[in-house]
Order: structure tokens, then C-alpha cells, then sequence
């Protein structure tokens, strides 16, 4: 039998880049206890009233079809949203709403691009978005993300990697998986270079209330200048700490949306009424929980560094934002995929190899700060007796 080239275009995509990650939960199911640090799961339950209002959606029949943009209450809330955040004015009719922010940014990337366009996006980068742009039809273009410069992109990488067919910048800030996040002046000149040759802007900006004390969160949507040019997407997966409700939205020009209905309808027709409504009511003011949970990861952060930092030649590259932290494994010899295998069978702790998120973080592991402080302190520990057994 014959199947479509895009299942060949995504082979190897999925699962596959998770592998340290189900090698663990089959440890687990045998019985073998594991430190879990690969995904980021937020590491406190949703707020309550996020529960309730939900709930109360539900029994009061909130649980047919809705239509392809959104429910009209959900739209009229992340309009105020964007109006009061981003310093300019949005209407309702600048938005769609799909379920989470990975649906999102597969719709956005197939209205964008196509075969022959190429899309530039950060390496490192999130392990799915490869996956998006593939199944556009269109190619891939790395930009290096270097450590150096924080892992913020920059606009001299993007530009000597511009060509005839570049159709896309992709953004992630706050970055998954360095936890970087661009500066005002950052967006700017990657602004500049979008202009100069006509490329969209998609910002991922899931992460935005997961930002740091110390460090400012801006958006390209918040550059006048870029507007007819910049799409964003975001959900309340980790700001409510909600992933299970995959609740996501992007906002952009009023045309883009409105090109882009026929292909979110014929996608997944509209979002569930009982869950905007929710999201509605949860988007109306800061979360409740996001501010704890970014402290506490950027302590347990703080910790990795205080006992990894130096041993056996590791580095610890503290985030200025999100769930995760990153470790510099390269001083072992060993790639990060080989170091992370090895420390989960020698010690029981499961990390993410840097490989999975692209070539810029080889030798790289990315650690999730999603755990309680003491999970995080015992599997440093065990992190730093191997590497000091010599890997």
C-alpha cells in the first residue's frame, strides 16, 4: 500500500525523540525508581477556580458545537488581554482558538509555508517543531542559538541565512529549551531583518508568565512596526499549569485570520464552549499559580548550579525563564544522548539529551525543574558522583 510523503517527511519525528524519556517509564513499569526529570509538567494543580468555572460550563450544557474562530466570549477576553499587555489596540477578529498551542503552530505554519519556502527557526528548539514545518511541505533552516549570546537568536544568523525562498522567521521566547528570553533590542534588529525580506514573525510565546524576576518579557507584537507581520500563539497549558486542557489561541493581522478560518475549520471545527469559557474567566487577570512556580524553578535552577557547576568539567546554563534548565556535558567525552543513557541506567535519573532538541545543544542534557527540591537536590547528587566515576 501507498501512504502520503509526509509520513516519510515525519519519520523519526515523534517518539523517537523522546526516547531516554520511555526508557524510563518502562523502567518505572518494571518495578526500577526513577528520578523523572524529562518533560515539563507543571508541578502544581490548576487553579481551583479554573476547575470550577469549567465544571459549572459543563453542567450547564456548554457542551456543543462552536464555531471555527472561537467563542465569542474567549475572543472578547484575549482581545483585552493583548490590548492591555501589548501597548496597542486588538479586536476580536484577530484571533482563532484551537486546542493548545501545538495545534496552533501547526495550523499557522501550514497557512504560511509551503513546498520550496524555507522557515528559520532557533537550534536548539522545541523537539515538535521540526515536525511543524516538515509538515508544511517546506524546509527547515537552522539559525545557530549560541551560548555565548545567552541562546538568544540573532539577527547577523538569521540574515546570513536568508534566501530567495525564506518565507518564515520562528521565534520561541521564552525558549524552550534554554529558557532564554529575547531582549526589546533583540526583537528589533530580528524586526528589521523580517522587513528587509518580507518574512512573517510566528512567536511562540507559551511561556510568557514563566519569566524570571530580574528579566522583561517583550513581544514582536508589541513593535508597531511588525504588526501586519507577527503571529503569535500561546495557550494555558503552562501558565495555569492546565496542559490536559489543551486550550491554546494564536493573534495576528485581521486578514491572516481570517485566511487561515477555512484551514483551522476544516482542522478541528472550533474550540470545546465548556473550556472557553474557562479560559475566558482565566485569562482575565495574572495566573495565580505562575508566579510560585516560576520562583521555585528558578531556585531548584539556582541549586543545580550551586552542586553541578564545575564537577568533572560540567557547566550549569541557568534559564531566565520556563521549566527547565540546561547542563554542559561535553568536558566527558560523552555525546548528550550517550551520558544521559548511561546516567539512567547507573543512577536512576532520567534527563532529556540536548540531541533531541537539535545539533546546537549536543552534548547538552535539558533538565526539568518540574520536580520538588528535594528530587531535584538527590538527583544532582547522583548526577555529580557520576560524572565524578567518570561518566
Amino acid at each position: 500500500m501507498k501512504y502520503a510523503s509526509v509520513l516519510d517527511d515525519l519519520a523519526g519525528l515523534g517518539g523517537a525523540k523522546w526516547g531516554v524519556h520511555i526508557r524510563a517509564r518502562a523502567m518505572q513499569a518494571e518495578g526500577r525508581p526513577v528520578l523523572e526529570l524529562t518533560i515539563g509538567e507543571p508541578d502544581t494543580p490548576p487553579p481551583a477556580r479554573l476547575l470550577d468555572v469549567a465544571a459549572a460550563a459543563l453542567t450547564s450544557g456548554r457542551t456543543g458545537y462552536s464555531n471555527g474562530r472561537g467563542e465569542a466570549g474567549l475572543l472578547r477576553a484575549l482581545a483585552d488581554r493583548y490590548t492591555q499587555r501589548r501597548g496597542r489596540r486588538f479586536e476580536t477578529d484577530q484571533f482563532l482558538c484551537l486546542p493548545g498551542t501545538q495545534t496552533v503552530l501547526y495550523m499557522v505554519l501550514r497557512a504560511l509555508a509551503g513546498a520550496g519556502d524555507e522557515v528559520l527557526v532557533g537550534d536548539p528548539m522545541y523537539a515538535t517543531y521540526e515536525g511543524v514545518i516538515r509538515a508544511s511541505g517546506a524546509t527547515m533552516v537552522p539559525v545557530p542559538l549560541r551560548a555565548e549570546h545567552g541562546f538568544r537568536m540573532q539577527a547577523a544568523d538569521v540574515a546570513a541565512r536568508i534566501t530567495p525562498r525564506s518565507r518564515v522567521l520562528f521565534l520561541n521566547t521564552p525558549h524552550n529549551p534554554t529558557g532564554a528570553v529575547l531582549r526589546d533590542a533583540d526583537i528589533a534588529a530580528l524586526g528589521e531583518v523580517a522587513r528587509a525580506h518580507d518574512l512573517w514573525i510566528v512567536s511562540d510565546e507559551v511561556y510568557e508568565e514563566l519569566v524570571f524576576d530580574g528579566t522583561e518579557f517583550v513581544s514582536p507584537l508589541s513593535h508597531p512596526g511588525l504588526a501586519d507581520r507577527v503571529i503569535a500563539a500561546s495557550s494555558i497549558s503552562k501558565s495555569h499549569a492546565a496542559p490536559g486542557f489543551r486550550s491554546g489561541w494564536c493573534v495576528g493581522p485581521g486578514d491572516f485570520i481570517s485566511r487561515a478560518l477555512p484551514l483551522a475549520e476544516t482542522m478541528l471545527f472550533g474550540n470545546q464552549p465548556f473550556l472557553a469559557d474557562a479560559t475566558a474567566d482565566a485569562i482575565a487577570a495574572p495566573s495565580p499559580v505562575a508566579r510560585g512556580m516560576a520562583a521555585r524553578y528558578a531556585a531548584r535552577a539556582q541549586m543545580l548550579a550551586e552542586v553541578l557547576d564545575g564537577v568533572a568539567g560540567l557547566r550549569v546554563h541557568r534559564p531566565d525563564a520556563g521549566m527547565f534548565a540546561l547542563l554542559d556535558v561535553r568536558a566527558t567525552g560523552l555525546s548528550g544522548e550517550a551520558f544521559a543513557l548511561a546516567l539512567l541506567e547507573a543512577e536512576g535519573v532520567a534527563c532529556m539529551p540536548g540531541e533531541s532538541f537539535g545539533d546546537g545543544l549536543a552534548g547538552w542534557l535539558r533538565i526539568s525543574l518540574t520536580q520538588p527540591d528535594t528530587v531535584i537536590d538527590e538527583a544532582a547528587a547522583r548526577i555529580a558522583r557520576f560524572a565524578r566515576q567518570g561518566a
